[in-house]
């Protein structure tokens, strides 16, 4: 399962900036990676683990501005078209989940 998380928060302001750069900052604390300018994806091996990231992020939205979340599963994240410069790239695979018996 693939989490996104896009957001647009304003930056006009000197204080504006400042929550700006703590929210992004959070976010990749919380094991987020940047997929675009404010996007930014995280793999999750279950929808339990997903809803801990999901909850993380609700927890820490700032007041203003607009941000979504959106919960994809790795088939779904697979058949995404991805180009850069026109040319077209493969989507980052999923990671394998480790099994300790």
């Amino acid at each position: 399962m693939w989490v996104f998380v896009f957001f647009d928060l304003p930056t006009e302001t000197k204080k504006e900036r400042k929550v700006y750069t703590q929210f992004r900052k959070k976010v990749i604390g919380y094991g987020f990676s940047m997929f675009q300018f404010s996007v930014y994806t995280r793999h999750c091996p279950s929808r339990e683990n997903a809803d801990v990231h999901i909850n993380r992020i609700k927890s820490i939205i700032p007041e203003n501005g607009h941000v979504g979340i959106l919960c994809i599963t790795d088939l779904q994240f697979g058949k995404m078209q991805i180009y850069y410069g026109g040319k077209k790239k493969n989507p980052e695979s999923g990671f394998q989940q480790l099994e300790l018996f």
